[in-house]
């Protein structure tokens, strides 16, 4: 599967150019474009000089990184309700939450450019400082408001690791086999989805909540310092093979601040960042307004944030001088309907999603464990399945059909089955079952997603493209989140209502809010049977709203054109 450069069978140009005197010569295809920015260039000078055993090494690594990470994920969210509750009182923790959230998935965008000017090893290093810092802040933390400030730069350097090497896996892997290197990335999660209870569990029955914490604060900086070291080391390999320009030199500092301002496209940057944040943090914080929806602040803040997303789409247009991504690409039939295809699964997603634990303890009489698990089946099950779909793509060089005839018709099949199974009365087996139609097609459909954005387009634009699909699903789950919420407000409480027992009647505002209030109440006894009822009547409505805006996603990818990605050549250099 590595096919390398020197290879007679890889498309170029046989000439060897001499780079420097008295040093290796290169095929003009493995030297990096004169034009494409710093970045670029640096990762593939590194590509032409390393190993197939330093490809095969930084892979290894790389797999370590991510299992390391995706346990790290697993048991913060085991120990989060904990550590909530030693914050009770603090209503700023969940406001925080989704602030973190949100800059943690904008910060891709700038991280784009940090990758493209400065080089994948800066944006790397950057990012793990960020997840180590706000690891131990969390580890040292005795008040709410180092806990809020520790979980912005957590999130911040946690899903920078992820997109990186993300990124990094596209930069060095042919487009045929890189949808199998991307379901390789998410494979750890096979594993790590059952060690997270566990680990979790034994932490707060010994050392504590803060020690998690402070453990992974070590062993983060550990598993990634030895990816860091292979990219110096090559760097500089290929820096004495003259491979490397030699930028910058001779400008003033005035000069190079308005050079990495054009470079960064600052205004540009700021514009949608600034945009996307104003426009997202309402769908979650509307709650937190006496008003709701109708606040001055609300409204206010959603208007502005789409003035600023449009302002955004006419500078990169007109005015900007290096554009932070080709506008011919913001319009790109494939690259548009990639993105909206993420944003409409993710919109589906938190629309049924939100409740969906708490359903399964109530109406199953779950445990914890036991709802866990159930809920664990898409993360195990769309890893598993996605190193299917690599093989598949890499089998038939095509992507689209996956897609379109198989990863969507049976997202909604799984989807639209719930709303008849996920009502009181039915086996939690069916459940099982549509939630591994569900697992499968979701896996399906995140590798094909991402394998349209980077197909259309070039080796320098990929880690721009990758951060856009992801500001979508960012803009999906905001909406998903709210749509969820505003169906369950609406019917949950009136059904409870309709339902209850009058001596219930009340309790019915307790009851509403508490999960440990329905759980009190006997299994059979007409007040259980009465919650049950009106978990099914919100559920059948999150579910039907999650149902129908699959069919957006269906004409989206119905849009996308079908690549060849066997006869394509993206990058260059030794790659798989």
């Amino acid at each position: 599967m590595v096919a390398d450069a020197h290879s007679p069978d890889v498309q170029g140009s046989s000439d060897n150019i001499p780079i420097n005197p008295d040093k290796p010569s290169f095929d003009s295809d493995e030297v990096p474009a004169k034009d494409a920015q710093a970045g670029l260039q640096q990762v593939e000078a590194i590509t032409a000089v390393w190993s197939k055993r330093s490809l095969v090494l930084a892979y290894v690594l790389i797999f370590v990184i991510l299992f390391v990470n995706s346990l790290q994920e697993q048991i913060a969210s085991q120990l989060t309700p904990y550590v909530y509750s030693d914050f009770a009182l603090h209503s700023l923790v969940p406001v925080t939450g989704i602030l973190s959230s949100i800059i943690g998935a904008l910060i891709k965008l700038p991280v784009a450019k940090i990758l493209d000017v400065w080089g994948r090893s800066y944006g790397f290093g950057f990012m793990v400082l960020c997840c180590v810092l706000g690891l131990i802040m969390m580890a040292a933390c005795n008040d709410v408001e180092t806990y809020c400030a520790a979980q912005v730069f957590y999130w911040v350097g946690n899903n920078g690791i992820l997109y990186v090497l993300n990124v990094f896996v596209a930069d060095t892997s042919s487009l045929k086999n890189r949808a199998l290197m991307f379901a390789y990335t998410t494979s750890p999660y096979i594993v790590t989805a059952w060690l997270g209870g566990p680990v979790a569990t034994s932490y707060l029955g010994g050392a504590g909540w803060c020690w998690a914490f402070g453990t992974f604060a070590l062993v983060v900086p550990v598993v990634c310092a030895p990816l860091l070291i292979l990219f110096q080391y090559n760097y500089n390999k290929a820096k004495k093979a003259g491979l490397v320009p030699d930028r910058g030199r001779g400008r003033t500092l005035p000069q190079s601040l308005k050079y990495y301002a054009i470079e960064f496209d600052v205004i540009g940057i700021l514009l949608l960042a600034a945009g996307l944040a104003l426009f997202l943090l309402p769908f979650s914080l509307h709650t937190y307004q006496p008003l709701g929806w109708r606040s001055a602040l609300v409204i206010s803040m959603i208007v502005f944030g789409a003035l600023l997303i449009i302002l955004f789409a006419v500078h990169e247009k007109f005015w900007a001088q290096k554009t932070f991504i080709p506008f011919s690409l913001l319009t790109d039939r494939t690259v548009l309907g990639a993105c909206v295809l993420a944003g409409t699964l993710f919109v589906s997603y938190y629309c049924w999603d939100s409740y969906f634990t708490s359903y399964l303890q109530v109406v199953h009489d779950l445990s914890i464990t036991q709802a866990s698990y159930v809920g664990n089946i898409y993360t195990v099950g769309s890893s598993l399945w996605a190193l299917v779909v690599g093989l598949l793509v890499r089998w038939s060089g095509r992507f689209k059909w996956l897609a379109l005839y198989f990863g969507l018709p049976l997202q909604i099949l799984g989807v639209g089955l719930m709303i008849f199974f996920r009502q009181p009365g039915w086996s939690v087996g069916y459940l099982v079952m549509c939630q591994i139609f569900i697992a499968f097609s979701g896996g399906t459909l995140v590798i094909c997603e991402q394998m349209a954005v980077m197909a259309a387009s070039s080796h320098g634009e990929i880690a721009v493209v990758l951060a856009i699909e992801s500001m979508f699903t960012s803009i999906g789950s905001a909406i998903g989140s709210t749509v969820s919420a505003a169906i369950w407000t609406s019917t949950f409480p009136v059904s409870l209502a309709a339902h209850l027992p009058a001596a219930e009647q009340k309790n019915l505002h307790s009851i509403y809010e508490e999960l440990t209030v329905q759980l009190s109440y006997p299994v059979g006894s007409p007040t259980r049977k009465a919650i049950d009822m009106a978990y099914g009547d919100g559920q059948r409505w999150m579910l039907t709203a999650g149902t129908a805006v699959l069919v957006v996603g269906l004409v989206a990818t119905a849009a996308w054109r079908d690549y060849p990605v066997k006869d394509f050549k993206q990058v260059k250099g030794t790659v798989i």
